[in-house]
């Protein structure tokens, strides 16, 4: 989603708020406040997301459907939504794009236990690191598994934004799309598997 929001609207970040804030102070301290205020509405709308998974989790009374399916579901409709809006400005679909990484981030907070991020690769750099060389000193092979869960967890990030790179080039703004499916995969896959009820 980084890569869309980034390559084709406006080069503004998703997910990685913190590169956003940069942008922001950069472009403030330069002048550029036309500019500084593209970076202001992800970070709104992605706190957004945050505040509406937390309400989706609080609320729960919805039985045959897991609060965390119902935002993977809100996450893909959000994503499809605005690949046939072409109408929609840069500003608009970053935000929109961004609420949707909001909800994602606070939904889905680990994987097996372990404490993950998954839209943004700093704090999964530094849990794999950590447990690398806690493997190489102890030899424990508990740490080098969460280490490759970790930079497992990079490297299809990577390879996410590759792929929708790639796919900019053929489909344009259709290339959102991917992400979609993808979405509604994992949603398939947690009705067939069940959702972990472990809050996070």
């Amino acid at each position: 989603m980084d890569a869309y929001s980034y390559l084709f609207h406006g080069q503004v970040f998703a997910n990685a708020q913190t590169g956003n804030m940069l942008l922001l102070g950069v472009n403030i301290a330069a002048g550029n406040f036309a500019i500084a205020t593209n970076y202001i509405w992800p970070v709104l709308f992605f706190a957004i997301g945050i505040i509406i998974a937390d309400i989706f989790n609080a609320v729960k009374k919805i039985k045959i459907i897991h609060w965390r399916q119902i935002s993977v579901l809100l996450e893909a409709i959000i994503l499809t939504a605005v690949a046939f809006m072409p109408e929609l400005s840069d500003d608009v679909a970053n935000a929109l794009i961004s609420f949707a990484c909001g909800i994602q981030v606070q939904s889905f907070r680990a994987i097996r236990g372990n404490s993950i991020t998954t839209t943004m690769c700093i704090g999964n750099f530094r849990s794999g690191t950590s447990n690398l060389d806690r493997f190489l000193f102890t030899k424990e092979k508990s740490y080098l598994r969460k280490s490759l869960l970790y930079y497992g967890i990079i490297v299809s990030f990577v390879a996410g934004a590759i792929i929708e790179s790639v796919l900019i080039r053929i489909l344009g703004r259709y290339a959102i799309l991917f992400s979609s499916a993808l979405l509604l995969i994992a949603l398939c896959i947690m009705f067939y598997e069940g959702v972990d009820e472990t809050e996070y």
